[in-house]
């Protein structure tokens, strides 16, 4: 699982039927530390209650594909968590 902070949404005036009556949203992926890394992506909003500039947690590849039971997705990323805080224990050396 990756973290990523919501940036926007993507309206599409068609998709593939699997898709109807999901939200497409555009994440940015962050680091541990919170800041950005590489390109931002679509993914689709499994729990439907994830909004602009939160913080969420995504599955890719097969697991994003496989995250609504007994329904196979054409989706690569898939947001399947809120984030309400994050801890980053650093070990002095």
């Amino acid at each position: 699982m990756d973290i990523g902070k919501i940036i926007g949404t993507v309206v599409a005036t068609q998709k593939d039927l699997s898709l109807v009556g999901t939200r497409l949203l555009v994440v940015q992926p962050l680091d541990a530390n919170g800041e950005p890394v590489g390109s931002p992506l679509v993914a689709v909003d499994t729990q439907g209650a994830a909004g602009y500039g939160e913080i969420i947690y995504m599955v890719t590849g097969g697991d994003a594909a496989g995250v609504f039971p007994g329904r196979q997705m054409p989706v690569d990323v898939a947001v399947v968590g809120l984030v309400d805080s994050i801890t980053v224990n650093r070990e002095e050396g």
